[in-house]
C-alpha cells in the first residue's frame, strides 16, 4: 500500500502520521515536545536537536507499526511557525529555538525603522520572530553564535535531516523578518538592519516539489519504498489551509494551540496600523493576511483536565446542551489585534454569593465564549483591512470538534462555518495532500462538508458587553 509520512513539530507536542495517497489519516502517534529554560536569558526556552530527532524516529517506527503493509513512497514536514534550528558550519544541529522563545525580547527596541520592517516583512518587528532570535544569541551566548553558519526553519530541518539538502520553504521564511513577502525573496535590506549576514540563509524552495530522496540510511527504519523522495511542506498554518481547501479569497479559522484568522488573497497587502500579519501560503501566487487570537486552543486543553479529566468532550457537549451555561465571564488572555498590549491578568467572573446553577459546564461555556469573542473581534480587524462580503468561513483544526464552539462563532460572525470531515487532521491532510501534488499533479478530491448556519440568541448583544466590559476591566488590573 503506498503511504506517506508527515512530521508535524507543534509547540506543545510531535506527531508523525502515515496516510494512504487519497490523504486519508492511516495512524498518528504523538508526544510533547520537550523545552529547557534558557538561563542566559529573562524569558527563553529551547529544545535538543539530536533528542527532537530521535523522538521523531521513535513515532515514526510506532505510527508505521500501526499502519502494517504501508509502503512510504514519499516524506514531508510541517511545524509550528518562527522556530528555527541553528546549524554548525559541518551541517551538525547546534540548538533549537521554539516560537515561544523570546530571548531577542530585550533587543527588540534597536530596531530602527520598524515601519519598513512591517512593510517588507508583512509583520511588525517582535522576538516572537526568527531574526530577533539570532540577535539574542549573538548578543548573549557568544561562543554558541561563532559556531552558527546557518539556521533553518523546524520543518525545513526535519527535511533536512530525512534528504541531507538544505532548503528554507516561503510560508516559513515568512516568519523571519529576513523575507520580502512581496518579493518573493531574502532581502538583503531586511539583513542589514538586524546585523545579520546573508551567508545564514539557505537556498529558497517551493511547497510540494521534491527536496531530494530519502537518505538510504533511513529506508528500512521508515518503511521506504525503492525511490521515496522527500517533498518540501510548509508551516503548519498554511498546510491546514492547504487540507481544508477553501475557495479563493476565503476565510479560515484554523483552531490548534492558538487560533490564526486566515484571509485568502491574491495580493499582497498590509494594514497601515500594522496590526496583521502578511505572509506567503503553500502555492505560487497566494498571500494570507492574518489576526491571530493567541493563546485558545490550549486554554481550553488544560481546563479540560481541570473540570473533565477523565470525560470525553461528547460529555462536555452534552453537559454544555443540557444546562444554562451562562453564569460567568471568562478572559484568558486571547489576543486581539486592535489591542495596544496583550492582557496579562485573567480569570473567571461570577456572580456572589455562588449560585447554585454554576457549575463546571459554566466555566468551560465562558471559556468557549472568550475563544469566540476573540475570534470575532480579529475578524473585524480583518475585514476592516479588506472587506469579505462571503456568507461563509472555513474551520479546521483540533479545536473545532466542540460544536457549541462553532455555534458561538456562527452567531457572533453571522457566517456559517463549514468545516472538511477530516478537520481534526487538517494538518497532516494537509502534508498528504502537497505529496500527491508533488509526485501526481493536481489536487485529491476534497471530503464532505459539515456546515453550521448562524444563529444569534436574544442573550449574545447582553453577553458580548459584559464580556467587553470585563476585559476592560482586568486590563486596568494588570
Amino acid at each position: 500500500m503506498e503511504a506517506y509520512l508527515i512530521i508535524d513539530i507543534g509547540t506543545g507536542n510531535a506527531r508523525v502520521a502515515v496516510t494512504n495517497r487519497k490523504g486519508a489519516v492511516l495512524s498518528i502517534a504523538r508526544e510533547d515536545v520537550h523545552y529547557v529554560k534558557d538561563e542566559h536569558y529573562p524569558d527563553s526556552i529551547y529544545f535538543d536537536p539530536d533528542e527532537l530527532w530521535e523522538q521523531i524516529l521513535r513515532l515514526a517506527r510506532r505510527a508505521l507499526a500501526e499502519a502494517p503493509g504501508a509502503e512510504v513512497v514519499a516524506f514531508t514536514a510541517t511545524s509550528q511557525r518562527e522556530g528555527i534550528v541553528l546549524l554548525g558550519r559541518n551541517g551538525e544541529s547546534l540548538i533549537g529555538l521554539p516560537n515561544i522563545d523570546h530571548r531577542g525580547r530585550q533587543w527588540e527596541g534597536d530596531v530602527k525603522d520598524k515601519q519598513r520592517v512591517y512593510a517588507l516583512s508583512g509583520r511588525y518587528p517582535t522576538s516572537l520572530f526568527s531574526a530577533l532570535k539570532l540577535v539574542g544569541v549573538r548578543e548573549a551566548r557568544r561562543p554558541l553564535w561563532e559556531r552558527t553558519a546557518g539556521f533553518l526553519s523546524i520543518s525545513d530541518w526535519v527535511q533536512y535531516k530525512l534528504s541531507g539538502v538544505r532548503g528554507y520553504e516561503h510560508s516559513q521564511a515568512s516568519e523571519t523578518l529576513l523575507y520580502d513577502v512581496a518579493g518573493k525573496q531574502w532581502s538583503r535590506e531586511l539583513c542589514d538592519m538586524f546585523s545579520l549576514d546573508t551567508s545564514l540563509l539557505p537556498e529558497l524552495v517551493s511547497s510540494g516539489t521534491v527536496l531530494g530522496p530519502l537518505l538510504s540510511s533511513l529506508a528500512a527504519e521508515l518503511a521506504a519504498a525503492a525511490g521515496a523522495v522527500v517533498v518540501v511542506g510548509g508551516a503548519d498554518t498554511q498546510l491546514a489551509i492547504e487540507g481544508t481547501q477553501p475557495g479563493a479569497g476565503d476565510m479560515v479559522i484554523v483552531s490548534g494551540t492558538t487560533t490564526p484568522i486566515i484571509r485568502l488573497l491574491d495580493k499582497y497587502i498590509i494594514d497601515k496600523a500594522a496590526r496583521t500579519w502578511t505572509s506567503r501560503h503553500t502555492d505560487e501566487r497566494s498571500f494570507i493576511l492574518e489576526a491571530n487570537a493567541g493563546v485558545t486552543g490550549l486554554n481550553y486543553q488544560r481546563l479540560k483536565e481541570i473540570f473533565y479529566p477523565n470525560e470525553s468532550y461528547s460529555i462536555i457537549e452534552q453537559e454544555l446542551a443540557d444546562t444554562d451555561c451562562r453564569q460567568c465571564v471568562a478572559v484568558l488572555g486571547s489576543l486581539i489585534a486592535d489591542e495596544p498590549s496583550p492582557v496579562t491578568r485573567g480569570g473567571f467572573l461570577f456572580n456572589v454569593p455562588v449560585s447554585h446553577e454554576l457549575n463546571r459546564a459554566s466555566f468551560v461555556w465562558a471559556t468557549l465564549w472568550d475563544i469566540a469573542c476573540s475570534i470575532r473581534e480579529n475578524f473585524l480587524t480583518l475585514c476592516s483591512v479588506e472587506s469579505y462580503a462571503s456568507d461563509h468561513v472555513w474551520a479546521c483544526g483540533g479545536g473545532m470538534q466542540s460544536r457549541a464552539l462553532r455555534e458561538l462563532i456562527a452567531g457572533l460572525l453571522n457566517k456559517k462555518v463549514l468545516m472538511r470531515c477530516n478537520y481534526k487532521d487538517s494538518t497532516v491532510v494537509g502534508g498528504a495532500y502537497i505529496c500527491h501534488r508533488a509526485l501526481h499533479g493536481g489536487a485529491i478530491a476534497p471530503v464532505e462538508i459539515e456546515e453550521v448556519a448562524p444563529v444569534e440568541p436574544p442573550y449574545f448583544a447582553e453577553q458580548y458587553a459584559s464580556w467587553k466590559q470585563t476585559r476592560a476591566g482586568l486590563r486596568k488590573i494588570g
